[in-house]
């Protein structure tokens, strides 16, 4: 633990749909401001005059966006942490009450003690990127549902629903397909962004969607190391033992939008991507469950995408071939 994270004054902020409640620790009570634009101006004005402030927030479905962007954005310490890991903190310390006030001297408390990292936040055209992607993922999502609709209501008579149904999916498919356009576009604007989609997309089984996925809601791959990156994404299986018990390793947590992406991919590489298939063939012959074999695939296309990207160099078979496919 350096000096220079001891010395910093750690602010918790609960943050709602609507309000922002602050705690600072050496405040006998915590100080409420709206989650506008206005409110977090004054907040700024509040912390302006020290240059010493490290503030930690839950992550709370993008209402703190705002807030920690522009805090960041003035040169202040912000750390985004998961929310769970602070309501297990709460309880091994014995604070089971739950509300605004209390939650923010946790979340201080929290800082405080444990001292999380402060959060990277993307530019503002990566950010731009996020949420098209993001919104693109929903619109998919909505599809499918009324895909299966369409299916519930064939033979039932309900012809006049079936036609609102069709309508709906069909300017579903229009709009997405605009998205995809807006999303290439914004893709090919830095060259940065060309150059990594170039390289993911040399790998069979990644396509533009997936791999704009990846720039967009993984810009730390080809930063971090094989292990760190598989935690991130929530594919590194953990240990469940106890004495004499093995439990069977599970993986769990990080982020979905990206594991959800590598995993259609490696649906696809399984069947077309050669060392890929033979290494799910290799799990398959050992008795493994197909699930277990995919998501193992799943981690090391992840793992090979990182060393693609920290090297500079695209897909190449016989290189992922030496290295991890079974004798």
């Amino acid at each position: 633990m350096s000096t220079s994270e001891v010395a910093y004054r750690w602010l918790g902020i609960d943050v709602s749909k609507d309000t922002l409640d602050v705690y600072d620790p050496n405040q006998p009570s915590s100080t409420r401001y709206e989650n506008d634009s206005e409110g977090v101006g004054q907040l700024w004005q509040a912390l302006q005059d020290r240059s010493d402030w490290a503030v930690v927030c839950e992550a709370s479905g993008g209402y703190e966006t705002l807030m920690a962007t522009t805090l960041a954005a003035h040169g202040c310490r912000v750390s985004v942490v998961n929310p769970r890991q602070v309501r297990d903190f709460a309880k091994a310390s014995g604070i089971l009450a739950k509300t605004d006030a209390i939650d923010a001297r946790v979340i201080a408390r929290f800082g405080g003690l444990l001292q999380p990292p402060a959060t990277v936040f993307a530019s503002e055209a990566a950010q731009q990127l996020q949420d098209w992607v993001r919104r693109r993922a929903h619109l998919v999502e909505i599809l499918s549902g009324e895909k299966n609709r369409r299916q519930q209501f064939k033979g039932r008579n309900k012809a006049v629903l079936t036609d609102d149904v069709e309508a709906h999916i069909e300017w579903l498919q229009d709009r997405i397909a605009q998205l995809d356009q807006k999303i290439e576009q914004l893709s090919q604007q830095q060259s940065q962004w060309r150059e990594d989609k170039a390289l993911l997309t040399s790998v069979k089984g990644i396509g533009p969607v997936i791999a704009t996925t990846l720039l967009a809601d993984l810009p730390e791959l080809g930063q971090l190391s094989s292990k760190q990156i598989a935690a991130l994404v929530g594919l590194a299986p953990f240990n469940r033992d106890s004495g004499r018990y093995q439990g069977k390793r599970t993986t769990w947590g990080g982020r979905a939008t990206v594991r959800s992406a590598l995993y259609l991919a490696t649906l696809v590489a399984v069947r077309h991507n050669s060392p890929l298939r033979t290494l799910y063939q290799h799990f398959l012959d050992q008795g493994k469950e197909k699930k277990v074999a995919l998501i193992a695939c799943a981690r090391k296309l992840l793992t090979c995408l990182n060393a693609m990207l920290k090297s500079r160099t695209p897909w190449q078979d016989e290189l992922v071939t030496a290295r991890y496919t079974p004798t």
